[in-house]
């Protein structure tokens, strides 16, 4: 089963993250949007999805050998909410090819969420063992990101995913991820999941 991702505003959902948008980020970023901009976004963004939707969330379970379990994901889309996957939630970018690639990131997050029972003893296995003495966002992310570096390279571009390492240099733990997949090799990282997923 291949979900549709519906995106969706919640005016409610959208007005806890309002007071979170300090003077120091209006100054650097922009005010808050507003519920028409929001609105107007996720018509735009809509239509660039689709054109993804099916290869790449019917590739994320084959790779991985893990089934959605849902037919439909709810995503909220935000003003400026940073993007997480449970509830999967997503901010508007200007870059409407970082939207897309950041949502590939939080629905390979979904994915295991989903999954949970078949991923735990891996995730035990890296929490634990072999990255014990790396950051815990750091551990979470390194099949993360191994598994987003071969979509990118199977559906985008090298420049894109480059832009994504780029991006993710703000945060030491993400960063760090990506030097362990690109040290490692994200074809062993992905093998290694594999194999000791149930």
């Amino acid at each position: 089963m291949i979900p549709k991702i519906n995106f969706r505003y919640s005016w409610i959902y959208d007005e806890r993250f309002k007071p979170l948008w300090k003077k120091k980020h209006i100054k650097k970023w922009g005010k808050y949007p507003s519920y028409k901009e929001i609105k107007t976004y996720i018509k735009k963004i809509k239509p660039i999805w689709k054109k993804q939707e099916n290869k790449v969330l019917k590739e994320l379970s084959e790779l991985t050998n893990l089934e959605w379990k849902e037919k439909e994901i709810k995503c909220y889309i935000t003003g400026r909410a940073f993007p997480f996957s449970d509830p999967l939630t997503m901010r508007i970018y200007k870059n409407k090819n970082f939207f897309i690639d950041c949502l590939i990131h939080e629905l390979i997050h979904v994915l295991f969420i989903q999954n949970t029972k078949e991923t735990n003893p891996y995730f035990a296995y890296i929490i634990t063992k072999k990255y014990k003495n790396e950051k815990f966002n750091t551990r979470i992310h390194i099949p993360v990101h191994a598994i987003h570096k071969y979509i990118f390279l199977k559906f985008f571009t090298e420049k894109r995913l480059k832009t994504e390492i780029d991006f993710c240099k703000y945060s030491p733990e993400y960063k760090r991820a990506w030097e362990i997949v690109n040290s490692e090799g994200y074809e062993n990282i992905i093998k290694e999941f594999i194999k000791r997923i149930k």
